[in-house]
């Protein structure tokens, strides 16, 4: 069975659908089934792989209606292994209000990725800026929580609200664990960076990874063209770091 990643954090711009898309190629690259699950309607992780325009079916439509299947799009990525998408667009907010009277609300993920989860290694998701339902949702589904994170003060808050917000969850999902927080978007070059970034690692130590995302162009322009770091010229700095991350992920997972 999938080993079910949300990736997660209350703050927006942290770099989360960032690293939903190039820890998925990059686990793609080393040879797995990978199934990303895009749950933020703004559906930036669907934008990231040049799937925005011409979807007719969302994860919004299997959320509402159990009946519905998980719509799966294949994503080309130039790699050994399978990567697979399940779209989102803005219908998902709208979606998300639908659910506060549907039974079972918070279960709906879980349940309709029970049903596929069997195809694939890993299953990583792609949460919005929130901590409502769709990621509530994420994290009842999940077996890990992935934390990206800025290395800024004022980051350090949702770090705890997230914190809070998990143990909350383990009420419906006792099996969650935060699998380590990223430093994502890193400038050291920056006195406040590198004194928040040590920070972190003093406060919850191991539990952050090793390896760092720092400030990369690459990563961003490839995102807006509607690719991974792997199919981008000049993104081969980038895709290092995220195929070290991967490794990483698959030391913790193991």
């Amino acid at each position: 069975m999938a080993i079910i990643i949300a990736v997660a954090n209350q703050k927006g711009g942290v770099g989360k659908t960032t690293t939903t898309a190039n820890l998925g190629a990059s686990l793609a690259v080393k040879g797995h089934r990978v199934l990303l699950v895009d749950m933020d309607p703004q559906g930036n992780l669907t934008s990231a792989f040049g799937l925005d325009k011409g979807v007719r079916q969302t994860v919004a439509d299997a959320l509402l209606d159990r009946r519905v299947p998980l719509p799966i799009v294949s994503v080309e990525n130039g790699s050994e292994g399978r990567l697979d998408l399940v779209p989102a667009a803005t219908e998902l907010a709208v979606a998300e209000a639908q659910l506060m009277n549907k039974l079972g609300r918070e279960l709906r993920l879980r349940d309709q990725l029970s049903g596929v989860e069997g195809q694939y290694a890993f299953v990583l998701i792609d949460t919005p800026p929130s901590l409502g339902t769709l990621t509530i949702n994420s994290l009842v589904a999940a077996h890990y929580v992935v934390v990206p994170t800025e290395a800024r003060f004022f980051s350090l808050q949702g770090l705890q609200m997230l914190e809070d917000t998990i143990q909350e969850t383990l009420f419906l999902n006792p099996r969650l664990k935060v699998l380590g927080i990223l430093l994502s978007k890193l400038d050291r070059r920056l006195k406040e960076e590198r004194l928040v970034s040590d920070h972190l690692r003093e406060r919850w130590g191991d539990a952050v990874f090793e390896t760092e995302i720092g400030t990369n162009s690459k990563i961003l322009e490839a995102g807006s063209s509607g690719v991974s770091v792997f199919r981008y010229a000049g993104g081969d700095k980038a895709a290092d770091l995220y195929l070290s991350l991967a490794d990483e992920v698959l030391r913790r997972v193991q």
